[in-house]
């Protein structure tokens, strides 16, 4: 029987129709996150670390919460955390805000060629940082610039990455901030999307394996959980037990397409660790102390031989996904303002005012003093070359580093290559009359 005459008797059968994701908003629209429910503190209870995920499956939709939109800290997940350490986190987002506003003006002025703020999302690096174990490796995506800062690591060190300058510690070998830090438990940036998952599983397995102490934390963007790589390493982790921490931070935008193109109108992005049989948390990426707290008792977890845990941490890209990217032609103007769960900074500043730790006239004073802090290491910075200036890293460093003994073809192409180059610059220079 033919194909059409098989079709022909089935006249009642709907035709198939292919669904499209499409977001709630565009250019023009207003936008409106009423739908989006804000839960009680409370609402999602704390268990015990040594919890079975599937005992723990409700954590994966609804949302872990600790600040409400007063300043108050509630609810069993409450770190309490000293003022103190409060204050240092608080430094640590104003330091953050500052780096990112002088790097993007760089950018904007042709010192370097890329950049990627993290504003809004603050929180979701700078919070596991203080989290984890100094020691602990961390595997990042490219907006977790608050981990290096939290960490104590030199944004001097920093700025001269992103001009790939003659002080680039990577000798111009990564783009623009793509640091690499392992020395204080940051792993090379990749540009390649999620390839850090099963990075950061391996190197938890074999944290385990050698029986030492250090667990693994890894970060992607809502988007790359659509990857391969991503579910990968989550059979690895699963199948081992691997002591890592798996964080999505969803930021509901994957450079232009939000995230119902990663399946976000399906389930929570933490409903997959379900399917893995591991752990998951959903937790207000908005909220400091809630992802603080989400972070220690997962990392308690992996610590205690109890497996990995993946966090999704709901959040906002406020800016652009980049420097080469304009927000307004896909996306709402007011998304940003209109987020219900509002500014994590602003949170964690009007927590502190409640407690009597804190004040406006401190918080902006220690603001222009991070401001000044940076301007001036920027200056630093720029003796050293920016994009455009030749102060770069020398010519032949693009043949070192590969192999331990250099083989003799390129040693041989190195040797011609600096002839040629020297042969034009005396060239250039007798054109220029200052030649013997």
């Amino acid at each position: 029987m033919s194909n059409k005459e098989n079709l022909s008797r089935r006249p009642n059968r709907p035709k198939l129709e292919l669904y499209v994701p499409e977001p709630k908003f565009r250019p023009g629209d207003e936008a409106d996150f009423s739908d989006i429910k804000v839960p009680e503190i409370g609402e999602a209870k704390r268990p015990p670390e040594s919890s079975a995920p599937a005992d723990i499956g409700h954590l994966t939709s609804q949302l872990i919460r600790v600040l409400d939109f007063d300043g108050h800290a509630k609810g069993e997940w409450d770190p309490k955390l000293p003022a103190g350490k409060l204050r240092e986190m608080m430094h640590h987002m104003l330091k953050v805000r500052a780096f990112d506003d002088r790097m993007f003006r760089a950018q904007r002025q042709g010192k370097t060629s890329f950049y990627m703020k993290c504003l809004g999302e603050e929180a979701t690096s700078i919070a596991p940082a203080m989290a984890l174990e100094p020691d602990d490796m961390c595997f990042p995506s490219y907006r977790q610039q608050g981990i290096l800062i939290a960490r104590g690591y030199p944004i001097l060190n920093m700025m001269n990455q992103i001009y790939s300058n003659s002080a680039d510690h990577l000798l111009g070998r990564q783009l623009p901030i793509m640091y690499s830090a392992p020395e204080y438990g940051f792993f090379s940036v990749s540009g390649n999307l999620a390839t850090q998952y099963p990075q950061a599983v391996g190197y938890a397995m074999a944290s385990a394996a050698s029986q030492d102490s250090k667990i693994a934390a890894v970060w992607c963007g809502e988007g790359s959980t659509a990857e391969g790589d991503f579910h990968s390493a989550m059979t690895f982790a699963a199948v081992y037990n691997a002591p890592v921490i798996m964080n999505v931070v969803n930021n509901q935008w994957a450079i232009s397409s939000f995230h119902g193109f990663a399946g976000g109108e399906r389930a929570t992005f933490a409903a997959r660790a379900a399917g893995y049989g591991i752990a998951g948390l959903r937790v207000d990426g908005n909220d400091p102390l809630a992802v603080y707290a989400a972070t220690q008792w997962a990392a308690d977890r992996a610590r205690s031989n109890n497996g990995p845990t993946l966090i999704e941490h709901f959040t906002y890209r406020a800016e652009g996904h980049s420097t080469s990217d304009d927000p307004s032609a896909y996306r709402s103007k007011n998304e940003a303002a209109a987020w219900p769960f509002g500014d994590p900074v602003e949170r964690l500043k009007q927590h502190l005012i409640l407690l009597g730790e804190w004040s406006e006239a401190q918080h902006n004073e220690l603001a222009d003093m991070l401001m000044a802090e940076v301007k001036a290491t920027q200056k630093e910075a720029e003796k050293n070359g920016i994009l455009g200036h030749g102060m770069h890293q020398p010519f032949e460093t693009m043949f070192e580093d590969v192999f331990e003994e250099m083989p003799w073809h390129l040693k041989e192409q190195c040797e011609q290559a600096l002839a040629e180059k020297e042969s034009k610059f005396s060239t250039k220079l007798k054109a220029d009359g200052k030649g013997a």
